[in-house]
């Protein structure tokens, strides 16, 4: 066995860590409990640094968390947590002379356990349910309420009579998702650690095939032709649930920034936005800049629009006023109208190989191979 010389003693005392490098490869070297053991560097899973990582005591030793995305593994056997069958690279450690040497070839090789059943495997694989004559609308309400004490939501109205208008007019298949009724967790940043660190499919759903964001993930992506997004005003600004979910979109977006791959091509999205004050074209354009960055197509006045301005503060008036407004009834069947044109339009010439002219991982400045990897 050939040896290789990686570090003075000193530089690795007790309760400490470094990634070092063996040839062309990376290894996390660990000095805990008066033992210096090594393993790969690279997590099995998304290839995080597993030098980086917090070592701590658990489950049967000494285990490191990878930072990305949480996976754990036994700092001295490379094994992963009890229970599974991950497997990391283990190299064999010598100190000679107040030197640390580390085995050129692992002693143990790494495995990544074989999963016969994905649940994310439509997503991973973008098993699109659309087609060239498909005429999929999905409604997407925003608003946040409890559903236990029942109020009226004026933007889900809204929304609610543009699905039954498309189904009757036009024979679409309409669906409706209701944010509020779906369990799942807010972004938790991993692009900011490292822009490999965000996946598609998103690190969460990888984490958690249940977490709720699956589902809008299968019916945006994979189903929806035209969608409609519906929103109420707070302060001035789209509901929190739906900037809840916006940042859950952001592994779609960084499909473009990081692979030049396109996930949402020739698909058409429209807006409803209700407030009792005002503010409606400044959502309408947050909207409208979040959605084309992800690919969506909108037609020509493609939101709807509804507020009784600054000083209607009388609000057990509000849904009377909404009910029987005539503006409300007509705008969301044009809307619909407007959309289901444009998306005809777009399946018989559609796009296949889309263009985005967005800032991608080549053109960052100065941009160097990283060095925890």
């Amino acid at each position: 066995m050939e040896f290789k010389e990686v570090l003075s003693s000193v530089d690795l005392p007790e309760g400490s860590q470094k990634i070092v490098s063996v040839g062309a490869q990376k290894v996390a070297l660990f000095h805990y409990d008066g033992v210096i053991s090594a393993i790969g560097n690279s997590c099995l899973h998304k290839a995080g640094p597993l030098g980086q990582g917090v070592v701590s005591k658990k489950y049967d030793g000494m285990y490191v968390m990878c930072p990305w995305h949480g996976y754990e593994y036994n700092i001295r056997t490379g094994s992963g947590i009890p229970g599974y069958e991950d497997q990391q690279s283990v190299y064999e450690v010598k100190t000679e002379n107040g030197k640390i040497f580390i085995s050129e070839k692992p002693v143990v090789k790494a495995k990544a356990p074989k999963h016969t059943d994905n649940p994310l495997e439509d997503l991973e694989k973008l098993k699109y349910e659309t087609t060239g004559d498909s005429l999929n609308v999905l409604g997407i309400s925003t608003t946040n309420m409890n559903d236990d004490i029942a109020r009226p939501s004026t933007s889900e109205q809204a929304l609610i009579k543009s699905l039954a208008y498309a189904k009757e007019k036009f024979n679409a298949d309409a669906r409706l998702i209701k944010l509020r009724s779906l369990e799942f967790r807010h972004c938790e940043g991993y692009y900011s650690r490292h822009q490999n660190a965000c996946t598609w499919p998103c690190s969460i759903s990888e984490m958690n095939p249940d977490d709720g964001m699956n589902e809008v993930y299968r019916k945006m992506i994979l189903w929806a032709d035209v969608m409609i997004v519906a929103t109420p005003i707070r302060w001035g600004n789209a509901s929190s649930l739906y900037f809840k979910m916006a940042e859950r979109l952001n592994c779609v977006q960084n499909q473009i920034t990081l692979k030049d791959r396109v996930l949402i091509k020739n698909k058409v999205a429209g807006f409803i936005i209700t407030g009792g004050q005002d503010n409606v074209q400044q959502v309408a354009a947050q909207l409208m800049v979040f959605f084309t960055d992800l690919g969506f197509n909108f037609p020509p006045f493609s939101f709807v629009g509804w507020s009784r301005g600054w000083t209607a503060e009388d609000m057990e008036n509000n849904t009377r006023q909404f009910a029987k407004s005539k503006y409300i009834d007509r705008s969301v069947k044009e809307l619909i109208e407007n959309s289901v044109c444009l998306s005809r339009q777009l399946k018989k010439n559609p796009v296949h190989d889309m263009i985005a002219p967005l800032p991608k991982i080549e053109d960052a400045a100065g941009m160097m191979k990283a060095d925890e990897n």
